[in-house]
């Protein structure tokens, strides 16, 4: 399910499935914070670091933000993929790229290095984009990789915008790991 939530200046996307509930800010325009509301019927299947996680999206939706006004609009997403790390860093958060996942397929399984764009604390996947339009299948395979590697919140930011803000996507994947 697609939530918009309206604030200044457009819309937020939100993917959510079936989550607990919770308040949490997010730092939109990194001067104002919008507290956001998540409401759901099965609170016993929330992930274990959801909290965490959801505290992290508003410091990593700032760096965002501060990537986005120090660099502009029109790179390539490696770019900005790596600036983005190296701000989550300044801030004091630790960011991976790769990790070895088993990977089940009914009896079999196989170990796989798995790379992604942007870990942050071992419970936030991110995905850096720089495009015209984010398309359905990015946020899959977002979802994909989230359940591969048990997060339970993942960003698609996209950085082809005028505001940053504009493009973000936040996807929650419930009882991840249960």
């Amino acid at each position: 399910m697609l939530r918009r939530v309206r604030r200044l200046g457009g819309f937020f996307e939100q993917e959510v499935a079936e989550v607990a509930e919770f308040w949490f800010c997010a730092y939109l325009d990194g001067l104002c914070c919008v507290w956001l509301r998540i409401v759901s019927k099965e609170l016993d299947d929330m992930h274990p670091l959801y909290g965490k996680a959801s505290k992290l999206t508003g410091e990593i939706i700032a760096a965002a933000i501060e990537v986005h006004r120090i660099m502009g609009p029109g790179l390539v997403e490696s770019i900005y993929e790596w600036c983005l790390i190296k701000e989550l860093e300044l801030r004091g958060f630790h960011t991976s790229n790769q990790k070895d996942v088993t990977v089940r397929y009914k009896a079999f399984q196989k170990e796989e290095s798995l790379r992604y764009d942007i870990l942050v604390e071992e419970c936030v996947l991110v995905e850096a984009k720089a495009v015209e339009t984010v398309h359905p299948i990015h946020k899959a395979k977002l979802l994909s990789y989230m359940k591969l590697i048990d997060v339970p919140i993942g960003l698609v930011i996209n950085f082809h915008e005028e505001k940053v803000t504009d493009g973000i996507s936040r996807l929650i994947l419930p009882g991840a790991g249960r």
